[in-house]
């Protein structure tokens, strides 16, 4: 039970960051971290020391949270939050959120194939090479969708500077 505290201490908030990245609402991130921990857990067993636990963690993670955006839970609340959301705040509070939530929402725009390596890449801090091994994709194609993520976020900044 104290190597299950100890795994669960040392990851949990990690874990949490990079399910938010993908499902971009705190609540759910955490949910399906638990999901990930409790399944863990039941099946750690399986566990065949291939990578380290991290990485392990990190793509039962990864792989949670698509299912979750694939769900339907995932697309009511979507129309949910689109109906009933309310900005509060100071006008400086205002304007920062809406920039953060420009940025959000310009990396959520990006396609899956782009936006995982910039993740992995930028958040996570991984090389090319443990990307390529991660997503089972040649290392050239990872720095090709890195190049090809980067150059959307451009254009969807710049054309968001014309219309401003």
């Amino acid at each position: 039970m104290r190597e299950f505290d100890a795994i669960v201490d040392e990851h949990t908030r990690y874990l949490v960051r990079i399910a938010y990245l993908y499902v971009k609402n705190w609540a759910t991130a955490e949910d399906i971290v638990q999901e990930v921990f409790v399944t863990y857990f039941q099946k750690s067993d399986q566990f065949r020391s291939e990578s380290s636990l991290k990485t392990y963690l990190t793509k039962m993670t990864a792989n949670r949270a698509k299912d979750y955006l694939r769900s339907w839970k995932h697309k009511k609340d979507v129309v949910f939050e689109t109906i009933f959301a309310q900005t509060k705040g100071t006008d400086e509070e205002v304007i920062q959120k809406e920039h953060l939530a420009s940025l959000e929402q310009k990396l959520f725009q990006l396609p899956l194939k782009y936006r995982e390596p910039l993740i992995l890449f930028y958040y996570d801090e991984q090389s090319i090479a443990d990307i390529a091994q991660y997503l089972q994709l040649n290392e050239n194609t990872v720095k090709t969708r890195l190049r090809r993520a980067k150059q959307q976020l451009k254009e969807f900044f710049s054309e968001e500077g014309l219309k401003k």
